[in-house]
């Protein structure tokens, strides 16, 4: 019989398989990380004094000892049950600052090891060293090497363009003042660590350290509302100010000048390489808080950001170019851009002039995006009835005469300062920052336009046509230039409010630019009228202009973007576009655009449906059919990869991830989603934006340019022998997540899915229907509950029965594994990005979680499986890697793993024991925001839960 509560604690219970056995770290690892435990035990002892003055000496001697359990633990000289006894039935009250204290060694821990990595580059440097993998240095040498010529070079590289494309998730939701203390206690490590400081001076340092951690215990992790999608735009808008501004154009400049200095040749045109994307505010797939006012809000926002960004520019220009008229030789063009004759005495500082001008037109064009209550009262003294800018290339081109008037004069130096710098930022933002795409579900399309055609008399009930009959339908109100709808037809609230969210992106087309909102993309995308569905949108928002027939084609600044998800739509995607680009109008369109057809992979769904391998070779396998069908239909393919911050969901290194590719799909472009603590980790600080879109850069430049696959001529009977496994995998995983009765209750119950929804993470529904399903339910909530119960099932579940399966007792198989591991990038990055997985798994933890479960038989059974394919994972794994090791080639994690994860173990039983309280009735306020608190505490530890 089922018990009819959560069970309160858990036998002694032991994995046969340590992880800790299995991170191997000798003494020159310790030696090189001595400075990071250095900096991790200042951080540490400053917490520790701050919370034991302001928590008191009792909370403060709980939170030391559960330390040293938890590396008693990991050590294998403490039991858990010995840790987790301290925190049974504790008073919430002192719950919470423990659980505090703990997130806050993490989010420290954190940027302790960004300095660390900092530090050993600049060793690397100093030392000569050959630059390192997934560096621009690295990456010209190998074009260097590789001998291209000038024409390769410029074919290949014609449309580049790396889109990083900024994406919401509910747990990194961190406060501004959160972000501005962490901001700052950077630049102390930094200035301690470059430094040399006199013992007074030390002291100095470490007191600013110490106010800064102070500020920090005493400010709100987390809100106690309900986050909302204006709060996500804002937070995701703060990255610009904290580094894309400094960091993107500069990249762009600088690669920009590189390879136009090795390959002059080749016509690389001044389109900047790097540009951002968002998804904050334009995404209602699933998220019924998305609306017409949100996408005005986001696309306002975001402009008004690179406007802003803009103006300070100008300003600061203007204090600095103060040359005299009566000291160098200004140029026709400046005075004229100034407005102003050479003989002028008024004129005796051109440039200022000149800046002046410009910044009057910015406020004016300013004025008409935003009205006047968005200018500072500096700017209000600039309305003095100058001409509005229509478009940024009209700013660039004021900029450039400045440019040349300065280089006239001899003054390259000065212009490619701040100057330099503003014409790029100019290029890369716009006016519109980044270009907000919009995604709805294919389901959603096919409900609104099929009551479109029935308001409109065209067909009175659009579901019930085949396919054939759908796109005949859909093709022929596509080459009609009446609507099928007028501004007040009574539709439904779902049809109205969709075309209300399109007409909303119209306008910010309208009024920012086309890049405002460049792309349309549909989830769940399964044939040509899921496509055409879209279009049909499109042209009642007036985006799509279906020209003339026979005079001009569709013309539409809007790119349809199918988003292929679940394996079945992987494997038919090629087909699907082969299809939709039979339709001669749709042709006609891609060729409008460029030639250019993008289409999104989806890696999480994939994932969720057919488990790791199978999701991964899917998404390889359609990768290689939609390169074939691009090169057949003749268009270029640019690639959009729908990755999460965890390997479950397509994490895991960038740079790997992009030469794990297959030949052809990176065609100098691709797009890329970013999201969760991954954003912050990459991009809340300059130094490390600009080594991660470094990577982004180097890697697709690589892929598009040099043979990376690494096969030959052994790829076919590659490619069979990972069917083979990759169908095995599969069948695996389905045996555990679709075939095991009374599976969703256990993942339900054992993890914190049910608390995800319930305790307001996020603004997103945790599903996209009100069901019980998995495959209704959202893939951030599925990865993020099993990271949370350190189970990370989505990462590796079903890969080990497939390998012990495939290999059985054939040691020829074996080695042909071992082979792949060594010379196949797809392969060695499935298999390491798996091993990082494994490595952040900790089935002792997991087995507390299982306590959860109320139904002992299904925790047994369901617990069981994972355990024993668990163990399975990691001994075929060290069988075809060779080594024992699950992070050897990863130091930076295996640093992360050893040093500071025992500080999860506190973490995770104080969220157990959380939700014991509140799944037995003990819901009350604090004890939802102690799961919260755990919740985001584990979420910055393990830097990619979701």
């Amino acid at each position: 019989m089922s018990e009819s509560v959560p069970s309160r604690g858990a036998p002694a219970w032991r994995p046969s398989i340590s992880i800790v056995d299995h991170i191997v770290v000798d003494d020159e690892g310790r030696a090189l990380t001595e400075p990071l435990r250095e900096d991790i035990r200042l951080l540490g002892g400053i917490l520790g004094e701050v919370v034991r003055e302001h928590s008191g000496k009792d909370v403060f001697d709980l939170i030391e000892s559960a330390r040293v359990a938890a590396f008693g633990v990991r050590r294998n000289e403490v039991d858990r049950d010995e840790l987790a006894e301290k925190f049974v039935d504790l008073d919430v009250t002192t719950a919470l600052p423990v659980i505090r204290a703990f997130s806050h060694f993490a989010l420290l821990a954190n940027l302790a090891e960004d300095i660390h990595r900092e530090r050993r580059r600049a060793i690397h440097v100093r030392a000569g060293d050959p630059p390192q993998n997934s560096s621009l240095a690295a990456t010209y040498a190998k074009l260097e090497a590789a001998g291209l010529g000038d024409d390769e070079v410029g074919k290949a590289l014609a449309d580049a363009a790396v889109v990083p494309v900024i994406t919401a998730h509910p747990t990194e939701t961190r406060r501004r003042t959160v972000f501005e203390a962490q901001h700052r206690i950077t630049e102390l490590m930094r200035f301690r660590g470059r430094t040399e400081l006199t013992p007074d001076e030390d002291a100095e340092v470490t007191e600013s350290i110490r106010r800064q951690v102070l500020t920090l215990w005493q400010t709100a992790l987390i809100r106690l509302e309900r986050l909302t999608i204006s709060d996500e735009i804002r937070s995701g808008l703060r990255y610009y100010d904290a580094s894309f501004f400094e960091v993107v154009p500069a990249i762009n400049t600088s690669v920009r000048a590189a390879l136009r200095s090795t390959y002059p040749k080749a016509g690389l045109a001044d389109e900047p390489m790097i540009r951002m994307g968002s998804w904050i505010g334009g995404d209602r797939d699933g998220n019924p808080f998305v609306n017409s006012e949100i996408v005005t809000l986001a696309t306002t926002l975001a402009a008004q950001t690179a406007v802003d960004y803009h103006l300070g520019e100008l300003e600061k220009l203007g204090r600095e170019l103060s040359m005299s008229a009566r000291l160098i030789s200004a140029t026709e063009g400046l005075f004229e851009l100034a407005g102003a004759a050479a003989d002028d005495p008024a004129a005796d500082e051109p440039f200022r002039l000149a800046l002046r001008h410009i910044r009057s037109r910015l406020v004016a064009t300013a004025t008409g995006m935003f009205g006047k209550d968005f200018l500072s009262s500096g700017d209000l003294f600039l309305l003095d009835g100058k001409e509005a800018y229509s478009g940024a290339d009209e700013l660039l081109a004021d900029l450039d005469v400045i440019d040349a008037a300065l280089r006239a004069n001899n003054d390259d130096t000065i212009a490619d300062d701040r100057l330099l710098a503003l014409r790029e930022a100019v290029r890369t933002f716009g006016f519109h920052l980044s270009g907000l795409d919009m995604r709805q579900n294919s389901d959603t399309h096919e409900e609104v336009v099929g009551e479109l055609l029935a308001w409109a008399g065209v067909h009175p009930d659009y579901a019930s046509l085949d396919e054939a009959e759908r796109v005949e339908i859909l093709s022929a109100e596509l080459q009609a230039r009446r609507p099928l709808t007028s501004l007040d037809a009574d539709l439904s609230e779902l049809a109205a409010k969709e075309l209300g969210i399109v007409r909303a992106g119209a306008r910010a087309v309208a009024t920012f630019g086309p890049e405002a909102v460049p792309n349309y993309i549909i989830s769940m995308c399964t044939s040509v009228s899921d496509m055409l569905e879209a279009l049909i949108l499109l042209k009642e928002a007036g985006l799509y202009d279906p020209g003339v027939v026979g005079e001009n084609q569709p013309r539409c600044t809007v790119r349809v973007v199918p988003l292929f998800e679940t394996i079945e739509d992987l494997q038919q995607g090629a087909e699907t576009m082969l299809a939709v680009l039979g339709v001669p109008f749709y042709r006609a369109l891609v060729e409008f655009q460029n030639g250019m057809q993008e289409i999104m992979l989806g890696y999480s769904d994939s994932n969720k449906d057919g488990g790791y391998m199978a999701a991964n070779w899917a998404l390889y396998r359609a990768e290689l059919d939609l390169v074939e069908a691009a090169a057949r239909s003749g268009i270029r393919l640019r690639l959009f990869h729908g990755r999460g911050g965890t390997v479950g969901r397509g994490g895991g290194p960038s740079y790997e991830a992009i030469l794990a590719q297959p030949p052809g799909a990176v065609q100098g472009s691709l797009r890329i989603t970013e999201q969760g603590e991954i954003i912050a980790a990459k991009y809340a600080e300059p130094v490390a934006a600009r080594r991660n879109l470094e990577t982004l850069l180097a890697a697709t430049i690589e892929s598009s340019l040099l043979d990376v696959e690494g096969l030959g001529n052994d790829s076919e009977p590659a490619y069979e022998i990972m069917d083979d496994i990759a169908a095995r995998a599969r069948a695996a995983y389905s045996r555990l997540v679709h075939e095991t009765p009374g599976f969703v209750e256990y993942f339900t119950t054992s993890t914190p899915l049910s608390e995800i929804g319930a305790l307001n993470i996020g603004s997103r529904p945790a599903s996209r229907k009100q069901t019980e399903k998995i495959s209704d339910l959202r893939a951030i909530p599925w990865v993020l509950s099993w990271t949370q119960s350190r189970v990370m099932l989505p990462g590796w579940y079903g890969t080990g029965s497939a390998f012990e399966e495939w290999i059985g007792d054939d040691q020829e198989r074996l080695e042909t594994l071992q082979r792949y591991y060594a010379e196949w990038p797809f392969f060695r990055t499935v298999m390491s990005n798996m091993a990082q997985v494994l490595a952040k798994s900790d089935m002792g933890l997991a087995h507390r979680y299982a306590q959860l479960v109320p139904d002992e038989q299904l925790r047994d059974t369901v617990f069981g499986m994972i355990v024993d394919e668990h163990e399975r994972t990691i001994e075929m794994c060290a069988k075809i890697t060779g080594t024992e090791d699950l992070l050897h080639d990863n130091a930076a994690l295996k640093r992360s793993v050893y040093n500071r994860f025992p500080y999860l173990e506190p973490l995770n039983l104080l969220q157990v024991e959380l939700l014991r309280r509140f799944r037995s009735g003990e819901d009350t306020p604090l004890i939802r925001r102690g799961i919260q608190l755990t919740m985001n505490g584990l979420a910055t530890a393990l830097r990619n839960s979701g």
